[in-house]
């Protein structure tokens, strides 16, 4: 079956202003204030552990160690208010719903915790339209490693050759690569059309366009 794999950050849905408030509470923590904000919302799609080394290497402080010992209270400052700004991207229900309906699996494939992820599409009311679900934890690797990308389609009843992923950052385009399967990046995220420099099979502008594209890219 052909199968549409999505990320989740940056992807199906605007998660950075809950990531970024997670991470400034942990400096706030510290004794620090907020450190980051909106414009640092690339930054977010990359991670807990990224948002933490960025706001040490600001106050020049901080330690690969310090972001460790932040990272589990960063989790849990995200888990107590995990979707106050999230929204989904215009569209995207619709595109997920329309790939169904022309008989495509589709699946996420994520570096947020699983349990996280799943707790978040459920309050998003999408997790029910979605075959499966992996995360950073699913597994022993994460992406870019192969190994998720491929549960996250046969877990959907997906055939791996015959499938695609939509994702945001160059972590989903180095995935496709490992893989061997396309990447559609979207240019709706904090970098826009800059993600163009990572040469995917083609860029999104809007969900809108997904079911077209994806019909067009797995019948090549």
């Amino acid at each position: 079956m052909k199968t549409v794999v999505f990320d989740l950050d940056g992807t199906l849905a605007d998660t950075s202003a809950d990531l970024l408030a997670a991470a400034n509470a942990c400096f706030r923590s510290l004794g620090h204030g907020d450190v980051l904000d909106a414009g640092d919302a690339l930054t977010a799609f990359h991670g807990g552990r990224a948002m933490l080394r960025l706001g040490f290497s600001r106050l020049g402080a901080g330690t690969e160690a310090d972001v460790d010992a932040q990272y589990p209270v960063l989790l849990r400052a995200y888990a107590d208010a995990i979707d106050v700004h999230t929204r989904l991207y215009p569209g995207a229900v619709a595109a997920v719903e329309a790939l169904r309906r022309n008989g495509f699996a589709v699946s996420i494939c994520t570096n947020k915790p699983e349990g996280l992820a799943e707790e978040l599409t459920r309050r998003l009311g999408i997790r029910d339209l979605f075959g499966a679900l992996v995360g950073a934890d699913t597994l022993p690797t994460r992406k870019p490693d192969a190994a998720p990308y491929r549960a996250a389609v046969t877990r959907a009843g997906g055939n791996v050759a015959r499938s695609m992923l939509i994702g945001d950052t160059d972590t989903d385009r180095k995935t496709g690569l490992a893989v061997g399967v396309p990447v559609a990046l979207v240019t709706f995220g904090p970098e826009g059309q800059g993600v163009a420099r990572l040469n995917p099979e083609a860029l999104l502008d809007h969900f809108d366009d997904l079911p077209e594209l994806a019909q067009r890219i797995l019948a090549a």
